[in-house]
């Protein structure tokens, strides 16, 4: 049945009608206990929903919402390693990645466990002799840089874990990542590196995408300039791929290719060989405990009832802001300097699953889906984008994250910190009306006239809708629960909205003009059909083209 022909579609649309005039100001004055009701804990995780516009009825035809659509169902289709990855026909198995039980995962009957265990253990084995300094590179130096060529999936999860666990780093590793094909990324690495003491990691599930690959080269051209010997190309590059013939031309010794496989989707591949350099930078130890993280909340998601189930809770809430409220947006603020790549992370993840028209089934939709996800450092987001959040005309739901664990920061900087994040949230939810700020203007000598003329600008409505996601600690094992709950919180609103989240056709078509358009621009070969603006946008550029060196 289509989604919006449910039963519990229909009920919450009647139920909006009543919701949309809520205050939660008054949803807390009446209820004392709210903040209890609406709390959960797992993995480590602490989540407060209360600050949501809604009340236990709100909930429950939420909750029955899910059921009708299937969600129940489309879990348990996950774990078995169905291929629910319709249009490209495979199996959706990341959750097999972090499974380090003796429980078999299967697609088609095949269990997969023997696999990915198999190149967990030869990802630590490399891992261990490049951190003991074992692994020497042509003139006989230890590593010292780790440079990670990729892009998308294959860059942007290791990047933010790897930033995110800095504090359990390597001392003597420098790690580094190279995804834009503006040269000035790489230029700009390589500066800081030194052929002798670099390893690469060329992250390419084909070998053959086109960015990673200029960059790959561009680095190995730069190398052997260098070295001035090929053979010490194997020394100094690895890969993670499944293109053995293109990895051995390169010049990688093929023991050096990790693979993974195609039931893993580039933005859930991080837990994968792609995490190649996350055990490089934390070690197998802090890497297993990431992946018993994330496996933590892998079984609370498929077992634990679904009113009590972080992810579904999360994904319920925000299909009623998306879809009732007509909220086009989701704020990711972290309130933690090493998480402050999550957003960017989140946004890949998200977007790239869920930002689809079409149903599983071929169908147009004729509702919202996945909404733009954005965000920043809390703290650096009080002092620039906040400001439309509190007063602005948009309804931006905001999912503020920290860790309670101060150790390692500076004496008195964690409780600021912590101080603004829960007062930004309760403002967010309480406002400030007319009579408290014509009573703080009073209470500073303001006289009446100007009072008058200020409190337009000084009241806030409040009344918008925020998560607080409190971790135990950060690190490797509750980064990874959080991970996967942002992980299996999509999937949830990919199964409500009846998407695949699994594929991303919608960037297939820029890189195939991008193809054709190159040819014109670098090799001069008879420009093909375009509109008037790309063609006069192409001849200027052939016409201010500057000859390469």
């Amino acid at each position: 049945m289509h989604l919006t022909e449910l039963p519990a579609w229909k009920a919450l649309w009647g139920h909006f009608t009543r919701a949309r005039d809520w205050h939660m100001r008054k949803l807390f004055e009446a209820d004392p206990q709210r903040a209890r009701t609406f709390w959960l804990e797992h993995g480590g995780l602490h989540l407060d929903y209360s600050k949501n516009r809604i009340t236990t009825q709100t909930l429950t035809l939420l909750l029955q919402l899910a059921r009708e659509a299937g969600v129940p169902e489309g879990i348990a289709a996950m774990f078995d390693g169905q291929r629910i990855n319709t249009t490209e026909q495979r199996a959706a198995l990341h959750v097999a990645l972090r499974n380090r039980s003796a429980q078999p995962m299967r697609i088609d009957g095949e269990d997969v466990m023997p696999k990915v265990l198999g190149v967990l253990q030869r990802m630590a084995a490399f891992a261990s002799k490049v951190r003991n300094g074992e692994w020497l590179g042509y003139n006989n130096q230890p590593i010292t840089d780790v440079v990670n060529i990729g892009i998308g999936g294959s860059d942007l999860g290791s990047l933010m874990v790897c930033q995110a666990l800095r504090a359990h780093a390597h001392p003597r590793l420098n790690m580094h990542f190279v995804s834009n094909v503006d040269s000035a990324q790489l230029k700009e690495t390589l500066r800081r590196v030194h052929a002798e003491t670099t390893l690469f990691i060329v992250e390419s599930k084909t070998f053959t995408t086109q960015e990673t690959l200029t960059n790959a080269h561009t680095a190995r051209d730069w190398f052997l300039h260098r070295a001035q010997d090929a053979t010490a190309v194997a020394r100094h590059f690895v890969a993670v791929s499944t293109n053995l013939k293109a990895v051995s031309a390169f010049g990688i010794d093929p023991s050096n290719m990790f693979e993974f496989w195609d039931w893993v989707g580039g933005r859930f591949s991080l837990w994968s060989a792609i995490g190649l350099p996350i055990m490089l930078s934390i070690g197998e130890r802090n890497f297993l405990q990431l992946l018993d993280g994330a496996h933590s909340m892998d079984l609370h998601f498929r077992d634990a009832p679904l009113e009590q189930n972080m992810p579904v809770v999360l994904a319920l809430l925000g299909i009623w802001y998306i879809n009732f409220f007509g909220a086009g947006s989701h704020v990711i603020a972290p309130y933690d300097q090493f998480l402050h790549r999550l957003p960017a992370y989140i946004q890949q993840l998200d977007m790239e699953s869920n930002g689809k028209r079409t149903t599983r089934s071929g169908q147009l939709v004729d509702y919202e889906t996945a909404p733009i996800i954005w965000g920043d450092s809390g703290i650096n987001g009080q002092h620039a984008f906040f400001q439309l959040l509190h007063q602005g005309t948009h309804i931006s739901p905001i999912d503020f994250i920290a860790s309670l664990d101060n150790r390692g920061s500076l004496p008195g900087h964690h409780a600021i910190l912590m101080a603004n994040m829960f007062a930004q949230a309760e403002a967010f939810m309480r406002g400030r009306d007319e009579l408290e700020a014509r009573a703080e203007l009073a209470a500073q000598g303001v006289d009446d006239a100007d009072i008058a003329r200020l409190l337009p600008f000084k009241t806030f409505d409040g009344n918008r809708p925020s998560n607080t996601l409190l971790l135990d600690r950060l690190d490797p094992f509750c980064l990874g629960s959080l991970i996967a709950l942002y992980e299996h919180k999509i999937f949830v609103q990919g199964l409500v909205w009846g998407l695949n989240s699994f594929d991303q056709w919608g960037v297939e078509l820029g890189k195939q003009l991008a193809h054709a358009i190159l040819g014109e621009l670098r090799d001069g070969v008879a420009a093909s059909p375009h509109d008037a603006s790309t063609a006069r946008l192409i001849a200027l550029y052939r016409g201010q083209r500057q000859p390469q060196a």
